[in-house]
């Protein structure tokens, strides 16, 4: 009956070296997914409040290179900044885009107590 006993208590031992990492991990993934799932939600929500034509394509409004300075000396975005694919990178339409390669280069904002 000690043996029986003995490899009870090794058993139960090994279980729950064994399960209970097992359980806690789960219960991570779990948690994580259900997180991943509430921001997905959230981003897909936050991209249908976006106003599809709050800056509408600057090649179909004729916009030439130097309305193009103007409208962003106004600190106005360009339509390639407003309209990013989901994951931030730009689509391929501007890319290829003609007013997007003539866009002058955005100069760096130098602040009054940097050192030159």
């Amino acid at each position: 009956m000690d043996t029986l006993n003995t490899i009870f208590v090794i058993l139960t031992g090994v279980l729950l070296r064994l399960i209970v990492p097992l359980a806690v991990t789960a219960l991570v993934v779990f948690a994580l997914h259900k997180l991943d799932a509430r921001w997905q939600a959230e981003a897909e929500l936050e991209k249908k409040m976006l106003v599809k034509d709050e800056m509408p394509c600057l090649k179909e409004q004729g916009v030439s290179g130097e309305q193009l300075k103007r409208r962003l000396a106004l600190d106005e975005r360009p339509c390639w900044q407003t309209h990013r694919l989901p994951n931030g990178h730009l689509r391929e339409d501007c890319l290829d885009c003609e007013v997007f390669h003539d866009a002058p280069v955005p100069a760096p904002h130098k602040h009054g107590h940097a050192h030159v």
